[in-house]
C-alpha cells in the first residue's frame, strides 16, 4: 500500500485565486493568509475570516500555476 506524502505550508493569497465547487462555477478565495496541505495530486487551502472558515481543494498543477504567477506566496 502506498501512502501519499502530505506537506503543509503557510501561504498568502495575493491575487485572484479560484476553485471550482463540483461542476459549478469558479469561486474566488479571498486574499489573505491560508494553510495549505499538498499531496502529489492536489492541494487543499484552508482559511478563516472571524467565525467563518473555508476550504478548497484543487489539482496540484493549478496550485503550482498560482504560485508561479505570484498569486499565492509560500511563507518560509
Amino acid at each position: 500500500m502506498t501512502v501519499a506524502r502530505i506537506i503543509g505550508h503557510d501561504a498568502q493569497v495575493t491575487g485572484k485565486v479560484e476553485y471550482r465547487q463540483g461542476d459549478g462555477v469558479n469561486v474566488a478565495i479571498r486574499p489573505g493568509p491560508v494553510d495549505v496541505q499538498t499531496t502529489p495530486s492536489d492541494a487543499t487551502l484552508s482559511w478563516a475570516d472571524g467565525e467563518t472558515r473555508g476550504s478548497a481543494a484543487m489539482p496540484i498543477a493549478d496550485f503550482q500555476s498560482y504560485v508561479a504567477k505570484g498569486l499565492i506566496t509560500l511563507r518560509a
